[in-house]
């Protein structure tokens, strides 16, 4: 039997951190080695105790988990991390990334979630939340360059929100896959309307289509159910 996966955590909430180090703990393939209530602290502790993954949380009241993964990993990169937050905006996805995670998750996710995702990380998978995954897909590769320049009067939201309607997503199924409230949504889309000078929706989406947007983004790893 291989040995069992090296498991740090860090969270600077205590009850949120005891939850998610006793799933982690009760995993048979995995081992608990530490916990760490704050970035600085992190950074020790991977450093001493060498984990196989470490699961950072971003928001912390010391050295920030983006400045923590960077750290961690440029000193040792074999180290996976793993995000678990409850941000979700394109600046904090793409600063851990940048920083050097190889995986991204929502505090929303389930246990049983959590550590599949965690032994994902440690084989080399970059997996995220899936409504993250949808929006790196449509940054990075569902569409040509310039089609991720096209209408740029619109934020990186309304883009995103643009291409799904193109992709023929009603505003309940947008709402779902970038996790966001249904009233959030149909505020993006008055706002497209409003800046592209269409009168409907179905003008949007023809512009968009012409644009190069609309085509079902492939897939990458997202935590199973």
């Amino acid at each position: 039997m291989p040995p069992a996966l090296r498991a740090l955590v860090v969270d600077d909430h205590p009850l949120f951190r005891y939850g998610l180090a006793t799933a982690l703990a009760t995993a048979h393939d995995l081992e608990l080695v530490g916990e760490a209530s704050g970035g600085g602290m992190a950074v020790e502790l991977a450093a001493a105790l060498r984990p196989d993954v470490v699961v950072m949380d971003l928001n912390m009241p010391d050295l920030s988990g983006v400045e923590a993964t960077r750290r961690i990993v440029a000193r040792d990169p074999a180290v996976r991390v793993l995000v678990l937050t409850m941000f979700d905006d394109d600046d904090s996805v793409f600063a851990a990334m940048r920083a050097g995670a190889l995986g991204y998750l929502l505090k929303a996710a389930r246990p049983q979630q959590i550590v599949r995702a965690v032994r994902a990380v440690a084989e080399g998978e970059a997996i995220f939340s899936p409504g993250i995954a949808v929006r790196l897909l449509a940054y990075f590769g569902a569409a040509p360059r310039h089609a991720r320049d096209a209408f740029p009067e619109l934020t990186a939201r309304e883009r995103e929100v643009l291409r799904l309607m193109a992709d023929g997503r009603g505003n309940a199924a947008i709402a779902r896959v970038l996790v966001l409230s249904p009233k959030t949504v149909r505020n993006h889309v008055s706002n497209i309307l409003r800046k592209l000078h269409v009168a409907d929706r179905a003008q949007a989406v023809s512009r968009a289509k012409r644009a190069g947007l609309g085509d079902e983004p492939g897939h990458i790893g997202t935590p199973g159910p």
